[in-house]
């Protein structure tokens, strides 16, 4: 497939703009495609929208290890109490 180094293209009056169906074509981009819009000096660069892979807790559950020795319940409650109440006495 041969593509011009610059294809036309208008807006329409809704904001719409047709990208050509050479460029749709040549990056496999089909209908319902999200875009991300990028402002690139005086122009806008868009990108295909690429989502994450849906995962499990299990395929996430061990990427951050803490290396420090496990806190106890009743060092979590101990945690919060204090955040609670430096939240209480810095309100304005």
């Amino acid at each position: 497939m041969h593509l011009n180094p610059m294809e036309e293209t208008r807006l329409s009056s809704n904001g719409q703009v047709i990208i050509p169906k050479a460029l749709r074509a040549a990056h496999h981009w089909k209908a319902g495609q999200e875009l991300i819009a990028i402002e690139v000096g005086d122009g806008i660069l868009l990108k295909p929208k690429k989502p994450f892979p849906e995962t499990t807790l299990a395929q996430v559950a061990g990427c951050l290890r803490y290396q420090r020795k496990p806190k106890s319940l009743d060092e979590l409650e101990d945690a919060i109490r204090q955040g609670v109440l430096e939240q209480w006495h810095n309100r304005s």
